[in-house]
């Protein structure tokens, strides 16, 4: 590797140090490379690292997602960014400067089948108001009282991708995808009894859909899911963030104060 190579290389990594160790080497040329920029998955790392990391990111790129953090974390996080953004089920924050919503981007639908899919649809929501992309949430209208997808099914219908959230048999996905025109991002989770494996009935259901162009990412998987959408979409990081807001435009997620 040449000199000059070997610097580029050297420029795009950040070492993130705690008690002079080095326990973490942030992408910072990620955004730049892949159009969104690295988050902070959060678990099994100590609440000091965490925020360690995601004050290098705030300091590289003015904010940072962080998924998957414990109660303690958020807490230190809350303490750090107040006016952060949080949400309430399943350990994300976006915290620094929140972008603006944008005005160039059509909106994402975030179906869910259930109440119970609704920290893995915060997971999403958050990553996209990381990225500016507008988003409106539609919650409990699995197969199990399908009217109420029908209900839905015109603001369904205008999205420029929907993300389909669901567990049991995972059927939501093949319905939705039948119905419009948008792509579908469809997201197994581990909500079911015994027979659902822990959402592995609904990735193989989602998987074998016989609805076709159905995109599948792993159980859980709202991060995955939300990036997926926004390269569908085009979409990617917003060149400039502004000052910390209070809350998203769905009101759901919740600004850092209790």
């Amino acid at each position: 590797m040449s000199k000059k190579a070997k610097h580029r290389h050297d420029d795009a990594t950040i070492p993130v140090a705690h008690d002079g160790d080095v326990f973490a080497r942030l992408d910072a040329d990620r955004e730049t490379r892949c159009g969104a920029p690295e988050a902070v998955f959060a678990l099994r790392k100590t609440p000091r690292e965490t925020l360690a990391i995601a004050k290098a990111l705030v300091k590289r790129q003015g904010n940072a997602l962080v998924t998957r953090a414990d109660n303690t974390t958020c807490d230190l996080l809350r303490k750090n960014w107040p006016k952060g953004l949080y949400g309430s089920r399943n350990g994300t924050a976006l915290v620094g400067a929140v972008p603006k919503v944008r005005d160039d981007a059509r909106y994402v639908a975030l179906a869910a089948a259930g109440t119970s899919d609704l920290p893995v649809v915060e997971e999403a929501e958050l990553t996209l108001l990381s990225l500016g992309i507008p988003c409106r949430r539609h919650i409990d209208i699995g197969i199990a009282g399908i009217h109420r997808l029908f209900e839905r099914l015109d603001d369904l219908a205008g999205a420029a991708v929907v993300i389909t959230v669901a567990g049991m048999e995972g059927a939501l996905p093949s319905v939705i995808a039948g119905l419009v025109r948008a792509p579908v991002v469809a997201v197994p989770t581990s909500v079911g009894y015994g027979a659902a494996l822990g959402g592995i009935t609904a990735l193989l259901g989602m998987l074998t859909s016989c609805a076709p162009g159905v995109t599948v990412v792993n159980i859980d998987n709202g991060f995955g899911a939300a990036v997926a959408a926004a390269k569908m979409l085009g979409v990617y990081a917003a060149p400039s963030a502004t000052a910390e807001a209070s809350g998203p435009a769905s009101g759901r997620i919740k600004g850092g104060k209790k």
